[in-house]
């Protein structure tokens, strides 16, 4: 498994999988405890694992934690998605970039996400399967969504969008989640 460091996104790596296959399919190890260590990440910080099936057009973001922020690793498991993050650390060399990712159940790749960033996708396929490796519980008094259409993001989504949450249908603006963010 090979890592490389995502470069609009401080912190953001991609760890790259070698699928091995043949006629039955593929075999791929898609987490590896030494390769995350040696990536600079403490393997034990990660305490959940979920997953999200999505039908295609499906946008789930932009999502956020307030407080001590959120790390997770998220690759899709099935299916294919358009993964973006944005960096929202105001401390960070690359706040407000915006990183694109063709994530999908062929290629295996995981991106890690730090804290402080916001993350959505949208779904390429129907359906789409995207897991999460998170490093701290959930609490939603500390969520935080985005408008996935604000124009301060202008996050290009290929697909028209088809279905979202109400929670994400009525996410404020960036600039009013930067302040709650604060």
């Amino acid at each position: 498994m090979d890592v490389i460091q995502v470069p609009r996104i401080a912190g953001g790596l991609m760890f790259l999988p070698t699928p091995h296959r043949d006629e039955r399919g593929f075999f791929s190890r898609t987490y590896d405890r030494d390769v995350v260590a040696a990536a600079g990440l403490d393997p034990d910080a990660f305490v959940q694992d979920s997953i999200s099936r999505s039908v295609q057009g499906v946008v789930r973001g932009m999502h956020v934690r307030a407080g001590a922020g959120e790390a997770k690793l998220v690759r899709c498991s099935y299916g294919a998605v358009l993964d973006v993050v944005v960096d929202l650390r105001p401390d960070s060399p690359t706040y407000r970039n915006v990183e694109y990712f063709e994530l999908t159940g062929d290629n295996q790749v995981t991106v890690y996400v730090p804290a402080g960033c916001a993350h959505g996708f949208q779904a390429l396929t129907d359906p789409a399967d995207v897991s999460y490796r998170i490093d701290r519980a959930h609490d939603p008094s500390e969520d935080v969504s985005i408008a996935f259409d604000d124009p301060g993001l202008a996050i290009e989504w290929p697909l028209p969008v088809t279905l979202m949450s109400e929670r994400d249908k009525a996410a404020p603006s960036l600039a009013e989640a930067t302040r709650r963010l604060s």
